[in-house]
């Protein structure tokens, strides 16, 4: 069965119809394509448009195409085109003439408008959900880890030290940013575009409003042609996906680097790690490297979609189609690269004395010593000075700053004295840094 064919005088190619239908993955908007139904005819009986009848006749057929489609009884069968011709003919085969009705005063344009808005409605708390996971094993871990002594990096180069819970704090920001972006998408798709037909509205009396509160939209969509061609809320939520898999991604990274023999600052867990065919001695980050290989893939989709929609003209054009083979499989890859990444980093084990001994040994209390004779009256400038000669004669001598000998600090600059080893010990470094996000505040916070 399809929606349309009555000027047409013969059937469509078998290969044109299998490049034109939609049913094979628009099949899982099912849920949000009857529950859109439900609504339109209980607002077509409501305006006096169908009789109360054939609309209790209609929900109730619906409602069992739902219920047999989710308990396996109902399969969805390739000879209809999309999910929507689909539902239709199945409702028409069980309650007759009625069925015919269902899609009085709407467009398969506004439709499926209407299905995508609510599915995309529908799996925005999801990924919120595992954000939120994510972040609750983020803190955990920032608890536990304020007097994990670390190496900072710039440039990939040993800089300052740090804390790892500073350090994976700044993941909390970042997955916290991510959560507030996919509310503000939510809140701004949240408009029910039903009732705009084709692109011009339709003659029927529907009250557009109340289908808006029956399917829990904050309010209908205010232009006709606007709501059966705008794809924004799906570039906004690809753009939101991407920016998840790019933090995602840097974690990835990190891990994989912390990983290596030459770091050595965690140990993954065997759940989330694999082997070598040939070289048995191996544990590879294989999660890691595919949540970041995953990334890729979803910047794909939101580049293709925007490639789609850049040069298409008002209104509904069948490019459209393309939106959701792209998004769902971005949604997907998502919500496993969430999933498996938080579990990845639940069950992780860091090495402190590994991390701590880095930061020793990679001259990352430089700027204190620097900051020492500072304080001691000597300007920023020529302490900067001083200090890179320390660093160039402990480079030479095979030592770090903490093991070079007070006698050679004085032989620089007199200014020193006993106490600037307290002065560059990890611990001062770390909880002198007090600042508003500086690791020396974040240990503050926790104790």
């Amino acid at each position: 069965m399809k929606l349309w064919g009555g000027r047409f005088t013969k059937q469509t190619d078998d290969l044109a119809f299998a490049f034109n239908e939609s049913l094979s993955f628009d099949q899982r908007l099912y849920h949000q394509d009857i529950q859109g139904s439900i609504a339109h005819v209980t607002m077509l009986a409501r305006q006096n448009i169908l009789t109360d009848s054939e609309r209790d006749q209609i929900i109730e057929g619906l409602t069992s195409i739902l219920n047999d489609l989710e308990n396996g009884s109902l399969e969805f069968d390739p000879q209809y085109e999309d999910i929507h011709s689909f539902v239709e003919a199945i409702l028409t085969e069980r309650v007759g003439d009625a069925g015919k009705k269902l899609h009085t005063g709407r467009s398969r344009n506004d439709q499926v408008a209407l299905d995508m808005r609510m599915y995309i409605r529908d799996e925005i708390p999801v990924l919120i959900d595992l954000l939120k996971k994510l972040r609750e094993v983020l803190s955990r871990l920032m608890k536990e880890h304020v007097e994990t002594y670390m190496p900072g990096f710039t440039h990939l180069q040993k800089a300052q030290p740090t804390t790892l819970a500073h350090h994976l704090g700044a993941y909390f920001e970042m997955f916290g940013r991510d959560i507030s972006r996919m509310e503000d998408t939510r809140e701004r798709l949240n408009e029910c575009p039903l009732g705009a037909g084709a692109l011009a509205g339709t003659t029927y009396p529907l009250d557009r409003e109340y289908t808006a509160s029956l399917l829990g939209f904050r309010c209908a969509t205010a232009n006709s042609m606007d709501s059966v061609s705008d794809r924004d809320y799906l570039i906004e939520l690809l753009s939101n996906l991407s920016l998840v898999m790019m933090h995602l991604s840097r974690f990835s990274e990190e891990v994989i680097l912390w990983n290596s023999n030459e770091y050595q600052f965690v140990e993954i867990d065997d759940g989330y790690s694999t082997g070598s065919s040939i070289m048995p001695q191996k544990k590879n980050p294989d999660i890691a490297e595919l949540v970041r290989g995953k990334t890729g893939r979803v910047y794909g989709h939101l580049i293709q979609m925007l490639t789609t929609m850049k040069g298409l003209p008002l209104a509904y054009n069948k490019d459209m189609q393309e939106d959701k083979e792209g998004v769902f499989d971005a949604i997907d890859t998502a919500e496993h690269c969430l999933t498996l990444f938080t579990g990845m980093l639940d069950t992780m084990k860091f090495n402190k004395p590994v991390m701590a001994k880095s930061a020793m040994n990679g001259f990352t209390n430089a700027t204190d010593a620097a900051d020492y004779l500072v304080m001691h009256g000597v300007p920023f400038r020529d302490a900067h000075g001083i200090i890179g000669q320390l660093v160039l004669t402990c480079i030479e001598k095979g030592c770090s700053l903490d093991e070079l000998p007070l006698d050679e600090y004085q032989a620089i600059c007199p200014t020193f004295q006993a106490d600037i080893y307290d002065a560059i010990s990890l611990k001062t470094c770390v909880e002198k840094r007090m600042t508003k996000g500086a690791p020396g505040a974040l240990l503050n916070q926790y104790k």
